[in-house]
């Protein structure tokens, strides 16, 4: 869990490997996250914008940065919470994602909430 404190927006992530869609033969791991962004301040905020970092255990970065989140630009009221699943590739069993969303508050102030890195893993096996 990650607090903006100055506008108190908390951001949670919880993230599953998908073994079916990955092809580990082909280098291919796919995880899929699910993000919830809670307003907890006095003032309402719209998400603009999403920056990420991709890094897989070799180093090899991933930018992806674009407007809104899944084609949408949530608007959080005080007390909102809003939540989006989507994905990631790696080329490793093993990686992080962290980044930032920039919003904007009622005001037209811009600011930036970051996302605190978070692991995207193969879970072990027992054989």
């Amino acid at each position: 869990m990650s607090i903006d404190k100055l506008n108190n927006i908390i951001i949670e992530v919880e993230t599953q490997f998908l073994e079916k869609e990955s092809q580990p033969e082909k280098k291919r791991y796919l995880f899929s996250y699910t993000i919830t962004i809670k307003n907890e301040g006095e003032s309402a905020a719209r998400l603009l914008s999403r920056h990420w970092t991709i890094t897989g255990e070799t180093g090899k970065e991933q930018i992806v940065q674009g407007d809104g989140v899944i084609g949408q630009y949530p608007y959080l009221a005080p007390e909102q919470a809003f939540s989006y699943s989507s994905a990631a590739m790696l080329d490793t069993p093993v990686g992080m994602m962290q980044g930032h969303y920039t919003m904007i508050d009622d005001k037209g102030e811009h600011f930036d909430v970051d996302i605190p890195a978070f692991s995207l893993s193969v879970p072990q096996r027992l054989h």
